[in-house]
């Protein structure tokens, strides 16, 4: 009995462990991804979304964002800087969170487009700008990197 419980333990432990190792890891301060892309000359993927309302959002994550494709080809080329705007009580924010992101809208994003996505420099310079397209995560990279 006490073998099997320290098995069950153990299996939800690797679970836990590889589901970490595969995740995207995104960012949610910009000073802190900047800082990033500095240090790893890379650039930055900033997404504008709204993870709770905003099918397009959640087609892009779905489709793009969590496969693992994806995340294997951009971990070395971009850090990833989500602004998200959660409308649901349950997903919402931080204040200083959400002021953040309205800061990062008001200068990228000021026409209020979802989803929408921003490359940058490691300065926060504009590289390019995009929005949710029917693609496979390889072609999605590849447009980001071409920027």
């Amino acid at each position: 009995m006490l073998y099997r419980k320290w098995l069950t333990v153990m299996m939800i432990g690797c679970f836990l462990l590889i589901q970490n190792v595969t995740a995207q890891e995104w960012q949610t301060n910009f000073e802190k991804a900047k800082d990033m892309a500095q240090k790893n000359n890379t650039n930055i993927v900033l997404v504008f979304q709204g993870s709770d309302w905003c099918a397009p959002c959640i087609k892009l994550d779905r489709e793009v964002w969590s496969t693992d494709e994806f995340q294997n080809l951009a971990k070395d080329h971009f850090v990833m800087l989500k602004a998200d705007f959660p409308r649901k009580q349950k997903n919402k924010l931080p204040e200083a969170q959400e002021e953040h992101n309205k800061m990062l809208a008001s200068k990228y994003n000021p026409n209020g487009y979802f989803p929408f996505v921003v490359v940058l420099d490691a300065s926060g310079k504009v590289l390019g700008e995009t929005a949710y397209e029917k693609t496979n995560p390889k072609a999605y990279f590849n447009k980001l990197n071409a920027f």
